[in-house]
């Protein structure tokens, strides 16, 4: 399987056409189609419904595309890698992370390492604690930032001196917008918007204990992964929405205000990266100053 087939495949899929995907790629349409035959007969899959107009995907094609995605953001980091090698100190750095106000300490210590090494760049990639360690697994970030408790088994790891506290996300003419702070009775007979990482991870751990024995009966209508869409679920009524402090915008010209809950729920964070990782000199030289800038945290690395 040719890197450059992939590359033709994932093009179709993302045009929803061989004769688009044959103009962006500048080869004839004949040529893409023996391709694109080529490539099901290697797998012995069929990759596409085709009709006069657009191609499909399958559920083959689209685990394909998965993973072809995957071995194409390799190789092009690992390309990217070995030109810098022998240059001074640039290139990419790639950091996954959940939605975090412990992402501003990382933000500083990027902004201090750009004023002496300007041509280092930073990608940053959301999602929740599988989304983050599975890229990490895989090679394909150099760096996460996990909520605790997460496995630190594969990781070595640096405590962030920081901790998040838990909270709702409401409307400010709700009723409960008018308490301090929220209880587990209050949340009981009302219509719930959880993070995915919280309804899987926590039910086993601080959620679970906070909310004692009425964990199992929460009316949870809806689940997000970044707080930004959880928010504006929020503002149309659907419902209240368990977060963390500061990351969702509760100015004063929005309708939402956020409480925390009662007792005081707080997380600790890690920023991780894998055992035995072999890093670019860019990143090499971020792990180094995050290192130096949080030396009083605990660390495991």
């Amino acid at each position: 399987m040719e890197l450059r087939v992939l590359r033709y495949f994932l093009t179709v899929a993302r045009e929803g056409s061989i004769t688009a995907a044959a103009d962006f790629l500048h080869v004839t349409q004949p040529t893409l189609s023996r391709q694109l035959k080529d490539l099901e007969l290697e797998l012995g899959k069929k990759l596409f419904t085709r009709s006069r107009h657009r191609v499909i995907l399958t559920d083959e094609g689209i685990l394909l595309r998965k993973r072809a995605e995957e071995i194409i953001g390799m190789v092009e980091k690992l390309e990217d890698e070995f030109q810098v090698m022998e240059e001074t100190i640039n290139g990419d750095i790639y950091i996954g992370s959940g939605e975090t106000d412990a992402m501003k300490q990382i933000a500083r210590v990027a902004k201090d390492l750009q004023s002496n090494y300007p041509n280092i760049r930073y990608h940053l990639y959301s999602g929740n604690e599988d989304d983050v360690t599975e890229r990490l697994d895989k090679g394909l970030l150099d760096f996460g930032i996990l909520i605790q408790p997460a496995d630190l088994s594969k990781y070595n790891y640096i405590e962030i001196p920081a901790k998040d506290v838990w909270g709702v996300v409401m409307r400010k003419d709700s009723p409960l917008a008018s308490r301090d702070t929220i209880q587990a009775i209050d949340l009981l007979n009302i219509p719930l918007i959880c993070s995915r990482q919280p309804l899987k991870t926590y039910s086993k751990n601080e959620f679970a204990d906070w909310f004692g024995e009425d964990f199992d009966k929460l009316n949870v209508v809806t689940t997000y992964n970044l707080a930004y869409n959880a928010a504006i679920m929020v503002e149309e009524g659907i419902g209240y929405a368990i977060a963390l402090d500061k990351i969702v915008n509760t100015s004063s010209d929005r309708n939402l205000c956020f409480r925390p809950l009662e007792p005081r729920l707080e997380s600790g964070l890690n920023f991780v990266w894998k055992k035995h990782q072999v890093f670019s000199k860019a990143a090499e030289m971020f792990l180094k100053e995050i290192q130096e800038q949080l030396p009083n945290s605990l660390s495991n690395g």
